[in-house]
């Protein structure tokens, strides 16, 4: 019976060694496929940006914009101000 558990458990060795393994290779694999190319110009791309005012506090969220680092809107003849999320 001791030859029985021992071959199981070099069994169950090798399939967890050949699943680690698998596991890493498919890990490394996903680090080298490349970046789906960027929209062309003047497409709009999906955002999640807050700005407020900094004279009257107005506060605008901006969904959509031409570029992924759009420039602050203005509004009382003032840049606005990029405000942080506070739960996302």
């Amino acid at each position: 019976m001791p030859l029985f558990s021992t071959i199981i458990w070099v069994a169950v060795g090798i399939l967890g060694g050949w699943l680690l393994w698998k596991t890493g290779i498919g890990m490394l694999r996903s680090f080298t496929t490349p970046l789906p190319p960027p929209p062309p110009t003047g497409e709009m791309r999906k955002i999640n940006v807050r700005y407020r005012c900094t004279v009257c506090g107005l506060e605008l969220k901006m969904l959509l914009a031409p570029d992924e680092d759009p420039p602050p809107p203005r509004h009382c003849l003032e840049d606005m101000t990029v405000v942080a999320p506070v739960f996302e």
